[in-house]
């Protein structure tokens, strides 16, 4: 009497994982999402850093999965950026939070726009102007 064999899919599910092969062991052959947020972020960044480098002055850009909110948060919601303005040899940092922002998407260009209005927003509150005036590609959402 011969047994059924057993396979890995014993619950239906099917494979785990993108059937890939890596091309050097040890190393994913498909990014994370995180490294594909990071280098978006890292290219409006760039972009927006270059152009107002001389009005910004010491900015430190950074990326962080989610916010550290305290229990007694009142708000309803959840912050998508924080702002710390330097003093001195301090600089200012900004915060890109990647899983609130990725949250409010549905796809890639809308986390490019969300992105882009979150950095966009946050350096006209540093430099005192206009969100439009720092970057042409902002839409105000005048929902």
């Amino acid at each position: 009497m011969d047994r059924p064999r057993r396979t890995r899919d014993r619950r239906g599910r099917g494979m785990r994982g993108p059937a890939v092969l890596p091309r050097v062991p040890g190393q994913p052959e498909l990014r994370t999402s995180r490294e594909r947020f990071d280098d978006l972020a890292l290219g409006i960044v760039t972009e927006i850093d270059e152009r107002w480098q001389d009005k910004l002055g010491l900015v430190e850009y950074a990326v962080e999965d989610t916010p550290q909110i305290p229990d007694d948060w009142a708000s309803g919601t959840v912050p998508l950026s924080s702002l710390v303005r330097g003093s001195g040899a301090t600089p200012t940092r900004l915060v890109l939070f990647r899983r609130p922002i990725e949250h409010r998407c549905e796809n890639r260009s809308d986390l490019e726009a969300m992105v882009l209005t979150v950095v966009v927003e946050q350096v006209a509150e540093l430099l005192g102007i206009d969100a439009e005036q720092v970057d042409p590609r902002y839409e105000r959402d005048d929902d």
